[in-house]
């Protein structure tokens, strides 16, 4: 029984890998310990709920920068991260207690916890515990470390990944969970398939809601004029009737406050782009206070910016930015700290930079996160705790990297306008965006291959270029940029 064989291979490999401090777990060791909870929150089994899959995605996110951070080199003081996930249930028989919710065959629980450990192996046992997950897998570990003496000195790490052989799942009965999300990948279905079984669900949806759409631009309108706003957006896809009630009560309010953007998110205050945030789980006297405490958020963003303009002199004249749509919204004050304690490491250095060198470049500063990079869009991402020797060789050797990307950029930006304008007008849409996290090389070609299909179940839809297949709830159709003909 060659599988017997593979079993105890595997034995091994785990035993002998225990030799090495618990605390100072490796980042594959964390994913591999971490399949069971990525395998529940995978975004990709939550194709048909994109406000879950996009909940799920930002959440990985925030997660894999704080397991980053905890291993980064003479790290201390981290910051706690507040995380929500949706959950699945992953049993043969789910639990039938009440507290998952079910869509279609689709049942998930939503869990919110707060990552406070200072170690990874605490972190992964925390992540577990706070989902429900066993932890089983990880009693080796545990008991490995509470049999070392105190002054037992680490062993040498020794990495070798648990896959187990396709024949064990065959002997025991258990989930290949690779399998499974490989099917679930797999069932997407052609774009004119899709079309054509959910059309007429999304065209009576969309007549439906046109009565709410029309109010809603009402609303927004008057709103706008009346309270000398530059817009109002939202950081989620809402409903059109959600949105609607959202604009009533500010309405309601009533106060000329001479705000910027508004934007209803999940807190609120103001975001790094000095834009007031109004959560949508709020009352009316919450949005009061915040009113009342806008000259001092006033009073921040213009520190804010004074810091950026310090930081900007002191690294040959690049700019520091905020990009609010790769990531949920960056509140004022955890904005105003991270160039604050930048500022302040910068400040002791002399570096070298030529006082033009970097002009028309820019950069973004990232806390969860210990080497710089550049990202494909031509800014830099800046760690905040980086060496300071090592960000100036960085940004000295990519600069001329960054202009070509940038310029890339550009192209590829007026490109993707074009033949969104196109795509509008040769299929007849009512509406064409996408998801922020779709880039314009994956947008381009997707549209591209729309006008080649040129199918007519499309015409006078509201169409969203995303990664998943839906019907929205006001008849919006999502469909994946890399969709299948």
């Amino acid at each position: 029984l060659w599988w017997v064989w593979s079993l105890h291979t595997v034995a091994f490999c785990y035993k002998a890998k225990m030799v090495q401090e618990w605390r100072n777990l490796s980042g594959a060791d964390a994913i591999n310990a971490l399949r069971p909870f990525y395998f529940a929150v995978h975004p990709d089994f939550f194709g048909r709920h994109p406000r879950e899959r996009e909940v799920n995605e930002n959440s990985l996110k925030r997660l894999n920068g704080y397991l980053e951070n905890l291993q980064k080199p003479g790290a201390r003081s981290i910051k706690p991260a507040n995380l929500t996930f949706y959950v699945r249930d992953t049993k043969e028989k789910a639990d039938s207690s009440g507290s998952l919710l079910a869509s279609g065959n689709t049942r998930f629980r939503p869990v919110t916890f707060t990552l406070q450990s200072k170690d990874v192996l605490s972190t992964v046992l925390d992540v577990l515990s706070s989902c429900s997950l066993s932890v089983e897998h990880m009693q080796d570990v545990l008991k490995a470390e509470t049999e070392k003496s105190s002054t037992q000195q680490p062993g040498i790490a020794f990495y070798c990944p648990i896959k187990w052989d396709k024949t064990y799942y065959t002997f025991t009965g258990f989930r290949d969970p690779e399998q499974e999300l490989e099917q679930a990948r797999r069932v997407e279905p052609t774009l004119s398939l899709w079309l054509r079984n959910n059309e007429p669900e999304a065209t009576k949806k969309q007549n439906a809601s046109l009565p709410r759409r029309e109010e809603l631009k009402r609303l927004k309108r008057e709103l706008i004029q009346k309270l000398g706003l530059l817009d109002i957006r939202w950081q989620r896809k809402w409903g059109v009737a959600h949105k609607c009630c959202q604009l009533q009560s500010l309405g309601r309010l009533a106060t000329q406050n001479g705000l910027n953007v508004q934007f209803f998110t999940d807190q609120s205050g103001m975001n790094a782009s000095g834009h007031v945030m109004l959560g949508t789980m709020d009352v009316h006297h919450q949005w009061t206070k915040l009113f009342e405490r806008l000259p001092s958020y006033r009073s921040m963003f213009q520190q804010s910016d004074w810091l950026k303009e310090r930081i900007s002199h002191l690294l040959g004249g690049i700019q520091v930015i905020h990009i609010e749509r790769m990531g949920p919204a960056l509140p004022l004050e955890e904005h105003y700290s991270t160039l604050n304690t930048f500022h302040k490491r910068l400040l002791p250095q002399r570096l070298s930079l030529h006082p033009r060198s970097m002009q028309g470049l820019t950069m973004s500063l990232e806390n969860d996160r210990s080497t710089p990079c550049l990202h494909e869009m031509g800014h830099f991402i800046i760690p905040t705790m980086c060496d300071t020797l090592q960000l100036q060789n960085f940004l000295q050797s990519q600069a001329q990297e960054a202009r070509r990307r940038m310029q890339r950029r550009d192209k590829l930006e007026a490109e993707e306008e074009d033949i969104i304008s196109s795509c509008l007008q040769d299929l007849s849409l009512h509406s064409l965006c996408k998801e922020p996290s779709v880039s314009s090389s994956q947008m381009i070609p997707c549209c591209r291959r729309l006008m080649e299909e040129r199918s007519p179940q499309m015409q006078g839809l509201h169409l969203c270029i995303s990664h998943f297949y839906s019907v929205m709830q006001d008849g919006d159709l999502c469909i994946p940029w890399d969709w299948k003909g």
